[in-house]
């Protein structure tokens, strides 16, 4: 973490409370989601609107901009400054409070050319990354000798499941969690993000490791959305190497997954789940691990 970094703390509330009519004809109030446009600024210049619960504003905007590769290091930023009264956030440069240069002025920053490909995902909210995804994705290495048990799956899977979450108090939501494969506490719950979009939710949890200097390399990644290229190539390139969902996946998911060499296991419900990809590192009660 770079210590220079100033970091606002300026999450809103994750629900609010509304009228409705209920099939009695009772009138009951009722929680629902929140849902706020954040327009994320760096240096000056306005990136993307997104819509978001606005639990995590600020370690949204730094995974935004970790996961879409348009800042190299953290230790680039000096600030992060959420104003919910314009709806925006300014992540300000190292570079423009020194120099008053921009990171737009930098040419080896190559963001003017990164910003010019656009490809629409099939994330909620229809997400957008930029670049060249693919030529990038083959640069990940995930470490090759972490290991995850069934008895560490289901515990993840209980702990997710049990956790205090707005979609049991509202719904409309999609969780992430980032959770230990080491240690004496294996599954634990390290961070625990929801959103209106799933891919807003991975984004955060990005930003709170980058933030906090955490590796990924021996961490857990739970999803409650779909298994898409976008959710697997983001996975990758937080370094971690098990990837799971209560839900499904797409064909294109399961390629990128394979390429990468992620272990991604899908349909976790109860005791059930599907491992589809990246069996050699999954060890099953009996304590043998595929082929």
């Amino acid at each position: 973490m770079s210590t220079a970094l100033v970091i606002s703390r300026n999450a809103r509330p994750s629900t609010f409370t509304v009228d409705a009519i209920n099939e009695r004809g009772e009138s009951v109030p009722t929680p629902i989601a929140g849902e706020h446009p954040l327009t994320i600024y760096l240096d000056k210049r306005e990136l993307v609107t997104l819509m978001t619960l606005g639990a995590a504003p600020e370690d949204l905007a730094l995974g935004y901009l970790r996961n879409q590769r348009l800042v190299r290091s953290i230790d680039d930023l000096a600030a992060v400054q959420v104003d919910w009264d314009v709806d925006a956030v300014a992540v300000t440069s190292r570079a423009l409070r020194q120099t008053g240069r921009t990171l737009w002025e930098d040419e080896g920053s190559g963001l003017e050319s990164r910003l010019v490909r656009r490809t629409v995902t099939t994330g909620c909210g229809q997400g957008t990354v930029f670049g060249d995804l693919m030529d990038e994705i083959d640069s990940v290495r995930l470490c090759g000798q972490a290991r995850l048990t069934e008895e560490v799956l289901y515990a993840v899977m209980d702990r997710v499941r049990r956790h205090e979450s707005v979609y049991k108090v509202a719904g409309a939501v999609h969780g992430c969690a980032l959770c230990s494969n080491s240690g004496g506490d294996r599954g634990e719950i390290l961070s625990f993000v929801e959103d209106v979009g799933r891919h807003n939710a991975v984004d955060a949890i990005a930003g709170w490791m980058w933030r906090k200097g955490v590796d990924g390399g021996d961490k857990i990644f739970y999803t409650t959305g779909r298994l898409t290229s976008e959710m697997v190539i983001k996975c990758a390139q937080m370094g971690v190497p098990f990837l799971l969902s209560r839900s499904g996946l797409t064909q294109m998911g399961h390629e990128i997954a394979n390429r990468v060499g992620i272990t991604m296991i899908g349909r976790c419900q109860g005791k059930h789940y599907l491992l589809f990809t990246g069996s050699h590192r999954f060890v099953r009660a009996t304590g043998t691990a595929y082929a």
